[in-house]
């Protein structure tokens, strides 16, 4: 009986779910050029790498393409792209350090996860069957409750971007502007609110959770070296 062949590295490279992946960055970095010429094609772009993220999960799973790096690739370019967002809203309104704070708890809670997951031997980050908190397993468990909320903060985001006017603008004064001006408006801010209220008490869990298992996996292994001494 013949083997099958292994995959070659270049192969896995040129997954389709990974090639997406790589026009996503593109469509990023392109976004990212012309935001402070073009708001509106910026938010175009923005949303549709966001889309593809989605996207490139199904081809991955349709093909039988799913691999560690595209996974990686998949993470970083969503925490990258969010984290250049945040880091202009913090530009754009005060107080900044709002939105730098929001910066810091998404790519902190994702490292820690990640970082985690690697300890406990775990495929995926998105295996937290194990978990105690209701609201953690919700989010990872049930994917149309994980993309409202992702959307939502997404949308949020992108939202605010295009409200803005100018620099310096009161973060508080824009929204209130805003929904007193458009009922629909002030309808869409509240749900998208809620969904990004919930992203970030998972992002605070998360963290929270996954530096728990960090420490207590100093601490079997500070009691194992002990016996062993």
């Amino acid at each position: 009986m013949a083997k099958k062949s292994r995959p070659r590295k270049l192969s896995v490279y040129l997954y389709i779910p990974n090639i997406i992946g790589y026009i996503r960055i593109l469509m990023n970095c392109f976004a990212f050029y012309i935001c402070s010429s073009n708001k509106q094609l910026f938010s175009v772009l923005y949303f549709i790498s966001f889309v593809c993220d989605a996207l490139d999960g199904w081809f991955a799973r349709k093909f039988n393409q799913v691999s560690t790096f595209g996974a990686v690739l998949d993470m970083v370019t969503d925490r990258i792209s969010t984290a250049c967002l945040l880091v202009i809203l913090s530009q754009v309104y005060r107080p900044g350090l709002v939105f730098l704070s929001l910066l810091a708890l998404d790519i902190g809670s994702h490292w820690f996860q990640m970082y985690s997951t690697f300890l406990a031997g775990k495929a995926s980050h998105k295996d937290v069957k194990d978990s105690t908190n209701w609201l953690f397993k919700a989010y990872y468990g049930n994917r149309i409750f994980m993309c409202y909320c992702c959307v939502a903060c997404e949308l949020l985001y992108i939202t605010l971007f295009l409200l803005a006017k100018d620099h310096n603008e009161n973060l508080t004064e824009v929204v209130a502007e805003a929904s007193k001006q458009n009922s629909a408006l002030a309808v869409l801010l509240a749900l998208l609110l809620v969904g990004w209220a919930i992203k970030q008490a998972v992002n605070f869990i998360q963290m929270k959770t996954a530096a728990d298992l960090c420490v207590d996996y100093d601490i079997n292994k500070k009691q194992k070296a002990e016996n062993f001494n």
